[in-house]
């Protein structure tokens, strides 16, 4: 039986000055930094108690300073450290990352409606493709599930989440360039591997219930 839980890192300083993040190295705010240990609670109410002094679960994160500052609380709560991984990383916004989102908005390209759409190029130097993002966050999956961890967490970004959970439900990555969730900052998803179907459920999407009045 397998748990993950999967975390959009909380409130960062570029949401509340309409930045492009990305790649982008974002602080979290102060609410966002409350969020993360609201978050971190609400995990390790989940969580089995250990008896054995092990960690609770293993915590994952994309290497990004928001990212980190908020799998570190998480982590400590659980009694371990997190696993820094860079393919769980924000898709690259090239140029744009940093930048005013206006600057962003004035220069995308939208994708075809339908045709080719993972390899699209958005009209930004040095952004990544969704095609990329896909390839990373999928690659970055595969390793996570090869541990026999019970539990685990993954701390990511909104538009990599997706793909976390499109790599759960081992959606083909050539079908994954329309796929789109929208996810809260603080928002905890969790999916379920049973042990005798082996089925991989999405049990909750969007979990913000532990952010309620903050």
């Amino acid at each position: 039986m397998r748990t993950l839980y999967v975390v959009t890192h909380p409130e960062a300083t570029h949401h509340v000055d309409g930045l492009v993040g990305g790649w982008y190295d974002s602080d979290l705010t102060a609410r966002g930094r409350e969020q993360a240990v609201r978050t971190a609670d609400a995990l390790a109410a989940s969580l089995p108690a250990r008896t054995d002094g092990a960690p609770r679960a293993e915590v994952h994160s994309s290497d990004l300073l928001r990212t980190r500052r908020a799998a570190d609380i998480i982590a400590g709560r659980l009694g371990t450290e997190a696993i820094l991984d860079s393919d769980l990383r924000e898709k690259s916004f090239g140029e744009a990352g940093g930048r005013p989102q206006s600057w962003l908005d004035d220069r995308f390209i939208p994708p075809p409606r339908s045709g080719e759409r993972l390899r699209h190029d958005e009209g930004v130097p040095g952004a990544e493709t969704k095609g990329d993002l896909v390839v990373r966050v999928y690659a970055a999956v595969e390793r996570i599930l090869k541990s026999d961890a019970p539990h685990q967490v993954i701390v990511t970004h909104g538009m990599a989440a997706t793909f976390v959970v499109a790599a759960w439900i081992e959606m083909p990555p050539e079908s994954a360039g329309r796929v789109a969730f929208r996810f809260s900052p603080g928002g905890i998803k969790t999916l379920h591997e049973d042990d005798r179907y082996h089925n991989h459920a999405v049990v909750r999407l969007n979990d913000v219930a532990h952010l309620t009045g903050f």
